[in-house]
């Protein structure tokens, strides 16, 4: 308890120090652990130290514990949404816009808004409200996170729908990982805490398998690591021949292949807090009127993925993709170049290919590494 009246002491001194609203996520690894009960609880601290917090939208499931925490907090009501005959309830965001308290707390960050939202995901509600001065306590999940997704689904066989972008959650001013062991979730399944009785057995068949949530645990404890470690690397002093990380993502038009590659060279860049660039070569065998449609849908998509996760887009016509690649490494003082898996052998490509080899030896020369990622 003297823990968690620092934690809250220091989130209250860190709204009260800045215009823009601060921003703290509680991350698990899954749903049960905690999240919203402790989102509850500092709510209560929060109010007793004379901050107007309001409760923006929760989502108790049913659970009693969580529940009771309601009692005594203000609480914004709902809109409600018309949408194909049905009425569905969404955080009303003019609403607390119009109301401008101190804090408010935003359960389920990864929602998707009812179509006539103002905007299309609950996390962008959240930057509506922390550009306003409207500080936000916010909870989600580690299988939510948009570079996570292929670690996720080869963990739970699960295509996760909802997900947020990594910057997202590099805006917040604090992490804090809720966690419990295995065999502690799944006691609090089995008592009722989490899903009615009649879910139970389905749970601990499928998401709720000991293997799985180990290896989701793993996943947020090392996200919450990063985060720290970044935190440390922007308020520490750097050594003078302190090397920025810049990361240079390369993609073609292919659809699985370039998803991959964006996705794990925004994973790198968030570990090292540092910049980087999505680059497409776009040969005269894919220009404008020869390329196929799908493939133009498919860059499309590629190009949104990579800016929602922070890249900066490159798109250059040239005919050669190598030379291209290196060019654009040395203007933009690039430290690591990311490319897919090649699809025929990478030996016999370094063996028989004197452009790629040309290329990894320039890259070599000038001092920036080559991840070919799978």
């Amino acid at each position: 308890m003297e823990n968690e009246g620092r934690n809250v002491g220091h989130f209250l001194e860190l709204i009260r120090k800045s215009r823009r609203g601060k921003f703290k996520i509680y991350i698990g690894m899954s749903a049960g652990v905690g999240k919203t009960y402790r989102m509850l609880q500092e709510a209560h601290a929060l109010l007793k130290n004379g901050v107007d917090v309001r409760i923006a939208y929760i989502e108790t499931h049913g659970r009693a514990e969580t529940e009771a925490l309601l009692d005594g907090l203000p609480l914004i009501q709902r809109s409600s949404i018309f949408y194909k005959g049905k009425a569905l309830e969404e955080m009303d965001l003019p609403a607390i816009l119009n109301l401008h308290p101190e804090l408010v707390i935003v359960d389920e960050l990864a929602h998707t808004n009812a179509q006539g939202s103002r905007n299309e995901k609950r996390w962008q509600d959240v930057m509506d409200l922390l550009d306003a001065g409207i500080s936000v306590i916010s909870a989600v999940n580690i299988q939510h996170l948009e570079s996570l997704n292929e670690s996720v689904r080869r963990i739970t066989g699960i295509d996760v729908g909802e997900r947020i972008p990594d910057n997202v959650l590099a805006q917040a001013d604090e992490v804090v990982n809720i966690d419990l062991t295995a065999d502690e979730l799944i006691a609090r399944l089995k008592a009722g805490k989490i899903y009615k009785p009649d879910k139970v057995a389905t749970a601990l068949q499928n998401f709720f398998r000991s293997e799985h949530i180990l290896q989701l645990r793993e996943l947020a404890l090392k996200e919450v690591a990063a985060q720290v470690e970044r935190k440390v690397e922007n308020e520490v002093m750097r050594p003078a021949d302190f090397r920025q990380e810049r990361f240079l993502a390369c993609i073609s038009s292919n659809e699985s292949s370039a998803r991959a590659v964006i996705r794990k060279t925004a994973r790198l860049a968030n570990y090292y807090n540092s910049k980087w660039f999505l680059l497409y070569v776009q040969t005269p065998a894919e220009s404008p009127e020869r390329i196929a449609l799908d493939k133009q849908r498919h860059l499309i998509n590629h190009f949104k993925m990579a800016t929602e996760l922070g890249a900066e887009i490159i798109q250059v016509q040239h005919k050669s993709i190598g030379k291209t690649i290196l060019r654009e490494a040395e203007r933009l003082g690039i430290s690591t170049v990311c490319i897919g898996k090649p699809h025929i052998g990478l030996l016999r490509i370094i063996l028989s290919t004197n452009l790629f080899s040309s290329l990894l030896k320039k890259l070599a020369g000038n001092k920036i590494d080559l991840i070919i990622l799978s």
